[in-house]
């Protein structure tokens, strides 16, 4: 919303805040919703001088409008990508008139810029201009006018994080409230003469700070240096072409990226001319160079930058900011040219500059993460306002009792304050991360890192667990296990070739063979594809793409060729010398005819049965690779043209998913047992590839550049299939198992074919064997289709189907897809359910078979990165605690959306994830979760054992202040600083128990089983505090302390019993509050917190029973008699026995019959899942 400022309001908040000696100014900072009603009047935002900006998880900014001279149309400034449907029309109508200025705020590094004829503030990231449509226009750049305009509009391109000053980080840490509080107490001790450990907190807090502000200070400064980058790019404006620096990019720049100076990209660009590899780790986490291809006007149309990703179709020509240059190659002359400049240089058009870029969104999400709402964070400063409120109840208690007594003001004013100190510890927020402190070591010491320690309390909550399958449960590449090609005589497949060799025998010296069909058992053409049908290309020698396609060509042993490049072959490491390859690459010059022009040539290695005794004959074989169609997801295939020398035709060679290459195959060509041996190899976990091809008569290279894919991948003859194997990483099995023990939900998202991922699932143990598991598909329809039609079918009996609008089981007998059916009684079976039919339920499908979908659905196959995402979502708002573990290759998005994100990459993109592992296994899972558990149990230990330490000396103190005594500051100080502290830190040294335990912790610090066992507690300890303290009363040689009104008090009898009896009773809180199994090993093997709970107790024990002069005089203690100080050992005792007794037995059986007795016998389901989980 738009605001003005109440200049009378503004100027009264000032006066206000400098009386109050700045405390209203720190509740406005507290509260800003407070300083925004109170100094602001709403107003159009046109005229606002300040906005309110809140995003989806309800954070408040406030940011200030600027005013910047521009002189441009406003159609220069907003496009129609920015507006909503609404808004289109209202921008069409208003007139295209001089925008004189820009009223622009920026949040977040983001800029809005003010709409006048809407009058709203636009995102300019999503800003397009409506002439990118043709790149030949686009190659013409644009004007110095045109710049200038820009570089007012979007800044300069680079991504600089300012950081704050010194003073800045040290201003905004010390006025948290939780300093605040400490530089409160630490003023009142001193007040109060408790100047030891008011001095101790005052370092201890120091030094924390200081940390802090150190640490705050070098991850800005690493950030920064990461992410700032500008260089010097060669450009074309204004018709020539100029050195400038990076930081002047704006949208519209052409540059050139065949530059051999540029080896990073400084913005988001798109591919004009040229092609290139580069490598988007990153960004993206895809270990493998991806190749880019200059974009079609086709497809710069399609350009949206409104999209949270890049389609796939427009990401092959996609340049991100940030991505290494691993290969360049410049345009190749073919005789047109748009101007004389740009011959044969590869060019990219800037779409996208600074923040506004993928690696810029990258930055914001590390700088802005999605804020932590976990539920023992928020219960826990709730219990923090519950003892506030005892303290409150305390202060005006002991204030009245005071006055009673005559006390003077300004000594009740310190002792009631001080009593809000001691319900309220300052120490209290350190000592809750100690569990944190100490799991976040025992995971560096496995190779496990954390950049987000409140993510490992949250992992110790996980109850389902998403897998990434290819490089998380199996290993990360493919092997070839063989090639089964159509033996067309018999019309069916031929025995597995477990070699390239066995699959020809060819005479070289026959002039004649081309490949036009398959002889016998011939299988040529089927090699043929293996070794041209790829995406890999050679950098320095060496062989790179996509690891299936590297295996492939591996397995043929043949040897690439590119122009102005060596062979060279990824099986061996020997290259080939270019005076080697003399005779045989002769003929790849030769290619060249008519214009034609062969950019990559294949051919048989200089050995075995390819090559005849006559080594001029293998140009016989060499095979030029004319034009390549890319592999498009949704197509989910690729091809290739290619001429063989001296051949009058041209071929297609296809490869694909089987599915989708029966659909463009000759249906005479497909063999009789194709169905029976692709269900064998994809239940069985392989990986099937299906090759075809097709010859073309008088295809010419120019004609083959025009050619439509469709014309080409069509009536194609089907040629065999090859099969990968991906075996399971050996660590998998038996995680799986540890976590179905568990009962923690795991999940497959993978982007493989649903039917190999059933098989992996299976056999890994995620899918029980004997389980029913249903597979969907499209009867009607499609993704898009808001009426499709969809059958679930079971993967081992087709006609057992689900219901499509429940997904619950059909009677056998009447299932058919047309009929209304009786349904079976709750059996247990799986979804497997693909990407395509996630999107459609999620779009179109009621909320009923969605949430069974999300419960049922244990294998999520075909999915893309966004719906990883979402899927991670989804499940969240059905109330799990989600955990997503991948290997960080299009996983970004889900492992940052995740509530315990873990990645087994160490590529830069592993900080889109809490979690990085450093072994390539998912063992680490068990790790995060069973330290997760155990911190979080530390906490609750550390949270209840703070909250009897405070309750236990409110106790005491209060029953001092009942006759205007109180407690020595020696004593305070041994309580806080030689009882309280070493215990704090030591108790959450234990470590977790090895085995998880199948039900989770609490989260909840507000949960009856907590508030029994806290109240249980406190009413034990305070008990016998009262009992004490009326039993020393009672005593024959009890005298009653001399009251002096203006001074301490201090030693008394009742000050010694119930300071001597507290001290145990904080030991004993302590051993009775350290949880061990089955979340966290047994306290006994925890040995430095027993010999401390140990020496405590005999040191404690020695003042009792052994106090030299020097201890009564610091102490300030009274003598006692003997047999007294053996019955507060005895209570003590006692304390102990009964304390450890109820914790144990007692409370969590009391806090079970008052649920029964608040709920009734049926517990409330309060998780959606749940409830969804109660009517299946």
């Amino acid at each position: 919303m738009g605001y003005q400022f109440n200049r009378f309001r503004l100027y009264l908040y000032y006066i206000l805040c400098f009386l109050t000696g700045g405390a209203l100014y720190l509740l406005a900072r507290w509260f800003p919703k407070m300083w925004i009603w109170w100094i602001g009047n709403v107003c159009i935002m046109g005229k606002a001088e300040w906005v309110v900006v809140e995003n989806q998880w309800g954070e408040i900014a406030i940011e200030y409008v600027n005013r910047k001279y521009y002189g441009g149309t406003i159609s220069s400034v907003f496009s129609i990508d920015q507006l909503d449907d609404e808004d289109v029309a209202c921008h069409k109508s208003y007139p295209d008139e001089i925008l004189h200025y820009l009223h622009y705020f920026d949040h977040r590094y983001i800029r809005f810029i003010c709409h006048p004829g809407i009058g709203k503030f636009l995102q300019n990231s999503f800003w397009r201009d409506p002439s990118w449509t043709s790149t030949r226009i686009l190659k013409k750049g644009i004007t110095r006018d045109v710049h200038n305009e820009r570089e007012i509009i979007f800044g300069p391109n680079v991504i600089d994080i300012q950081e704050k000053s010194t003073l800045q980080l040290l201003t905004d840490e010390i006025l948290h409230p939780f300093y605040i509080f400490q530089v409160f107490s630490i003023i009142l001790w001193a007040l109060d003469e408790y100047y030891y450990y008011a001095a101790c907190i005052f370092i201890i807090t120091a030094t924390s700070v200081i940390n802090t502000l150190i640490e705050t200070k070098q991850t800005m400064h690493r950030l920064r240096e990461m992410s700032k980058f500008v260089c010097d790019v060669r450009i074309f404006r204004n018709g020539l072409w100029r050195y400038v620096s990076s930081e002047e990019l704006v949208p519209g720049d052409i540059f050139e990226i065949s530059d051999p100076n540029l080896h990073v990209y400084p913005c988001d660009a798109v591919l004009l001319t040229g092609d290139c590899i580069v490598n988007e780790s990153m960004l993206t986490g895809e270990s493998v160079p991806v190749s880019k291809l200059p974009i079609t006007d086709a497809t710069l149309r399609m350009l949206d930058l409104t999209a949270a990703n890049v389609r796939p179709e427009v990401s092959k020509h996609f340049l991100f900011c940030g991505t290494r240059i691993v290969r360049v190659r410049k345009a190749k002359s073919n005789g047109i040219s748009d101007n004389n400049d740009d011959e044969g240089v590869a060019l990219a058009l800037v779409v996208r500059t600074g923040f506004n870029t993928t690696k810029g969104s990258l930055i914001r999400s590390m700088l802005f993460p999605k804020p932590n709402k976990f539920k023992f964070y928020r219960d826990s400063f709730r219990f923090i306002g519950v003892l506030a409120l005892i303290a409150v109840i305390g202060f005006f208690i002991s204030t009245i009792n005071f006055i009673r007594m005559g006390v003077k003001y300004h000594i009740i004013i310190v002792r009631a304050l001080d009593l809000i100190t001691i319900v309220v510890p300052p120490a209290l927020p350190t000592t809750m991360s100690i569990g944190t402190s100490f799991s976040l070591a025992r995971l560096r010491k496995a190779q496990i890192f954390c950049i987000s320690p409140a993510r490992v309390n949250i992992g110790g909550k996980l109850n389902v667990m998403c897998f990434d399958k290819t490089g998380t449960l199996t290993e990360d590449g493919l092997d070839v296990l063989g090639v089964r090609c159509v033996d067309q005589p018999k019309n069916r497949f031929s025995n597995l070739h477990t070699s390239a060799d066995t699959l020809s025998n060819i005479n070289l010296n026959d002039p004649s063979l081309v490949i036009k069909s398959v002889r016998g058992s011939d299988f040529v053409p089927i090699l043929y594809v293996m070794t041209t049908c790829h995406s890999l290309k050679l950098v320095n020698d060496e062989l790179i793409g996509d690891p299936l396609d590297l295996k492939m060509f591996e397995f043929t042993k043949w040897l690439l060729e590119e122009s102005g490049q060596s062979s060279s072959r990824p099986s061996s490491g020997a290259k080939i010398s270019s005076s080697a390859l003399t005779s045989s690459a002769q003929p790849a010059t030769s290619m060249i005819r008519s214009g034609s022009i062969i950019p990559t040539v294949v051919r048989p290695p200089a050995l075995n049965n390819f090559v005849s005794s006559f080594f001029k004959n293998t140009s016989y074989l060499e095979l030029g690779i004319i034009r390549t169609f890319e592999f498009v997801s949704s197509l989910r295939r690729m091809s290739v043209l290619v001429k063989r020398l001296r051949s009058p035709t041209m071929e297609v060679y296809v490869k694909g998913a089987p599915e989708v290459m029966r659909e463009i195959c000759r249906p005479d060509t497909i063999p009789d047992d194709y169905d029976e041996l692709l269900n064998y190899y994809t239940h069985h976990g392989f990986r099937v590839i299906a090759c075809a091809s097709k010859s073309f008569n008088n295809l010419n290279w120019v004609k083959a550049q025009k050619i439509k894919r469709e014309q080409v991948e069509q009536d194609l003859q089907f040629l065999g299939i090859i099969i990968f194997e991906n075996k399971l990483k050996t660590g998998t099995p038996p995680v799986i198992e540890n976590l179905m023990r568990a009962k923690v939900r795991q999940i497959m998202c993978t982007g493989d074919n649903v039917l190999t991922a059933v098989s992996v699932s299976r056999e890994c143990g995620l899918v029980n064997k004997n389980t029913k598991t249903y597979i969907p598909r499209f009867t009607e329809g499609s993704s898009v289709t808001p009426r499709a039609e969809i059958v679930w079918e079971n993967l081992d009996d087709p006609k057992d189907l689900l219901n499509s609008k429940t997904l619950k089981p059909l009677t056998q007998r009447e299932s058919n897809y047309f009929n209304e059916y009786p349904l079976l009684d709750a059996p247990k079976y799986d979804l497997a359910v693909t990407g395509d039919v996630f999107r459609w339920m999620v779009d179109f499908a009621d909320e009923t078979a969605l949430f069974t979908m999300l419960i049922k659905g244990q294998i999520f196959a075909r999915m893309s990165p966004d719906e990883k995402h979402e899927l991670v979502e989804k499940l969240q708002l059905m109330g799990y605690c989600v955990g997503f573990c991948g290997d960080g290759a299009n996983d970004c998005g889900a492992l940052k959306a995740a509530d315990v994100g873990l990645s087994l990459s160490e590529a830069e993109a592993s900080v889109a994830a809490p979690f990085t592992s450093r072994t390539m296994d998912i063992g680490c899972v068990i790790e995060v979760i069973i330290e997760g558990r155990a911190a979080l149990v530390t906490s609750f230990s550390c949270f209840k054992f703070m909250a009897l330490y405070s309750i236990i000396q409110f106790t005491t103190v209060s029953l001092l202040y009942s006759f205007d005594s109180n407690l020595g500051n020696l004593q305070f100080l041994y309580i806080d600083l030689f009882l309280i502290l070493p215990i704090a830190i030591l108790m959450g040294r234990t470590e977790p128990y090895p085995r998880i335990y199948p039900k989770r912790p609490t989260a909840s610090l507000v949960s009856l089983k907590v508030l029994t066992s806290l109240i249980g507690q406190v009413l034990i300890q305070s008990g016998f505090q009262f009992f004490v303290y009326f039993l020393i009363r009672k005593q024959p040689w009890y005298t009653p302390p001399n009251i002096d009104p203006d001074g301490n008090n201090i030693a008394s009898y009742e000050n010694t019993t119930l300071f001597l009896l507290s001290c145990y009773q904080y030991i004993l809180i302590a051993a009775v509050f350290s949880v061990g199994p089955p979340y966290r090993k047994s306290m006994f093997s925890n040995v430095p917190f027993i010999l401390s709970t140990i020496f405590l107790t005999f040191l404690t024990s020695f003042i009792l029973f052994f106090p030299t002069s020097l201890m009564q005089q610091i102490f300030e203690l009274v003598i006692i008699e003997n047999y007294f100080k053996l019955w507060i050992l005895f209570i003590a005792t006692l304390d102990f026995i009964v304390s450890w007794l109820m914790e144990k037995y007692v409370f969590g059986r009391i806090a079970q019959c008052i649920g029964i007795l608040v709920n009734g016998k049926v517990k409330v389901q309060k998780k959606l899942y749940k409830k969804v989980q109660s009517e299946l």
